[in-house]
């Protein structure tokens, strides 16, 4: 079977700088809904089709197709006082945007300065060029209550 429309398909990956070295692999292997339901970057996706289980891909991405441009408003300095209990470097907390109280940001902790703490909103990989590779594990196609269900929560859990 070959990865396309509507299939499950599921993949080990890890992601490199341009220069090669690793920057993120996950333990787990990642499935989703083949189809352009943005579930996976768009030339990572374009890559995997017609792709047969035990192939192999690589995909360059630019900044803007992975992670995003890093953008320096996403970086702000909050009193300490403000945020939650056992603030420590490299915490993640949940925030919003000013203008949308729904838009639910997640800030890393990049520096406790006395009273004040640094937290930065961009993706740890926003900014950079990416290479993405891995195996094609498994495909089979979905159902349509699958199809639904995915469609409904933005996701597939095996």
């Amino acid at each position: 079977m070959k990865a396309t429309k509507n299939c499950i398909v599921t993949i080990d990956y890890h992601i490199n700088d341009t220069q090669g070295n690793l920057l993120y692999e996950e333990a787990e292997s990642l499935s989703y809904l083949h189809g352009d339901y943005g579930q996976l970057f768009k030339a990572v996706e374009d890559a995997l089709e017609g792709k047969k289980v035990g192939d192999t891909f690589k995909v360059a991405l630019c900044a803007a197709e992975a992670f995003g441009d890093y953008d320096e408003e996403l970086v702000v300095t909050e009193n300490v006082s403000e945020l939650p209990d056992g603030l420590c470097v490299g915490m993640e907390i949940d925030g919003y945007m000013e203008d949308d109280s729904e838009d639910v940001i997640i800030y890393t902790v990049k520096e406790i300065n006395g009273k004040k703490a640094t937290l930065d909103g961009n993706h740890p990989l926003a900014g950079m060029d990416l290479i993405f590779e891995g195996t094609v594990l498994d495909i089979h196609t979905a159902d349509e209550k699958t199809i639904k269900d995915v469609l409904a929560n933005d996701l597939y859990e095996v």
